[in-house]
């Protein structure tokens, strides 16, 4: 079996767009949730949201400017740019040719629902010459591999996988267990989330968005606090490069991590689990299951990057935590949620929390949970309040554990061990 390491990162986030604006920010737990009058406008019950904000500059240096007019779909924008900057932070160079060593895999919750739903008033609406050529590979939930791949000269494989809000963090699990088994030499993996009112309403309908801080919205993502009423929306990608061991030590690339174990499973809407509600059983399994792939002691983890999306289910999984870890309430390892800051980015949430999870390994930093001062009192029952960083907390990190779970009863669950050259 082969080892596999991060060699490149690349982010686009409500918080920082790139990984120097990245970095810093969730370092000082800058939130990137903002009011969306368009929200309002369209009789969501929530007003808040995260939204990147990318500039033209940003756009024109890695799209090329015959497309620049062309996609118009913001998840691509978010997508393309992030996986160019990691391949650019890998310092890999664009082929000429095809690479068949190195391949894509991005995934994606589905395709822009803008598009889909202006061809289709289009179409009813007797205007099918007004259809744009470019609709196809836009409305494809393949298409950021397909733009990447196309970019990059990348012919290994063309993936796109797609399991809910587990989507990106699964994207990186599959990749590492195809360059595990020697079947590539690089991926760049990753996902993507538009900023879709579409998609948000749907969440708004069945009441899982807070309505209640429309006023307050740098206040509103508030996973494991008291005051958690529902996640708030959120848009962006993560992009990595995974990499044969053997291949990033001879190009002498710098590394950010190793990853030493992942797990995919289902709760098949068993023992509690349903569309909407996780099977428990299941969400420790699959943290145990990758734990377990290299013999990983529970005392060994230093930080878990939760899912931790400010719902009801918070608690639930601190618990599952709790059980698989089996720590005492002041041992427990650092537990934090990027989503404090950027809200629930979806499909992209995974990807752009690994991303996050490398940064404090390589760096040693645990970032701050922000909006979680007062902290669920079932919480309090399982884990010490100081195991919740309200600011930066720097310390020496070996093993970081990164989970993300879906509606359909989806898990997925990564290891991150800090890289030391021998």
């Amino acid at each position: 079996m082969k080892r596999v390491v991060v060699t490149g990162l690349g982010v686009v986030a409500p918080n920082g767009v790139g990984l120097k604006a990245f970095n810093a920010a969730i370092k000082t737990g800058l939130s990137g949730i903002k009011y969306i009058e368009e929200l309002n406008r369209l009789g969501l019950r929530c007003h808040v949201g995260g939204v990147p904000e990318v500039s033209d500059a940003v756009k024109r240096k890695y799209i090329p400017e015959h497309l620049l007019h062309r996609v118009k779909a913001d998840n691509l924008v978010y997508g393309i740019i992030a996986g160019l900057e990691a391949w650019e932070d890998a310092h890999l160079s664009v082929n000429d040719g095809i690479d068949w060593d190195s391949g894509c895999i991005m995934g994606a919750i589905s395709s822009n629902p803008e598009i889909i739903a202006d061809t289709a008033h289009k179409l009813y609406n007797n205007s099918i010459k007004t259809i744009g050529a470019r609709t196809v590979e836009q409305g494809m939930t393949s298409a950021l591999n397909s733009y990447l791949t196309g970019f990059l000269g990348l012919g290994n494989c063309s993936i796109s996988n797609s399991s809910a809000c587990s989507t990106g963090t699964e994207g990186v699990i599959m990749g590492y267990e195809r360059i595990k088994m020697g079947k590539a030499k690089r991926l760049l993996v990753g996902s993507c989330e538009g900023s879709s009112p579409v998609t948000w309403s749907a969440f708004d309908k069945i009441r899982a968005l807070n309505a209640t801080m429309n006023s307050s919205p740098e206040q509103a993502s508030r996973p494991m606090s008291q005051q958690a009423k529902g996640f708030v929306p959120g848009s962006g990608a993560g992009a990595l490069v995974l990499e044969e061991l053997e291949s990033a030590l001879e190009r002498k690339a710098s590394i950010y991590g190793e990853i030493v174990g992942g797990s995919i499973n289902c709760g098949g809407q068993r023992n509690g689990g349903t569309m909407t509600k996780p099977n428990t059983n299941a969400m420790k399994k699959c943290i145990e299951d990758a734990m377990l792939e290299q013999c990983i002691a529970p005392s060994a983890i230093d930080l878990i990057s939760g899912h931790l999306t400010a719902t009801y289910m918070d608690p639930f999984e601190v618990k599952v935590w709790n059980e698989v870890l089996r720590s005492s309430t002041r041992k427990f390892p650092h537990i934090n949620s990027l989503k404090s800051m950027i809200g629930h980015c979806l499909a992209a949430a995974g990807s752009i929390e690994t991303v996050a999870a490398l940064l404090q390994l390589h760096q040693d930093y645990v970032h701050p949970s922000i909006n979680s001062e007062d902290v669920h009192e079932v919480i309090l029952s399982e884990i010490d309040p100081s195991r919740i960083p309200q600011t930066i907390k720097h310390q020496p990190l070996n093993y970081v554990i990164k989970a993300s779970f879906g509606f359909g009863d989806v898990n997925s669950c990564l290891i991150l061990k800090k890289w030391k050259a021998s």
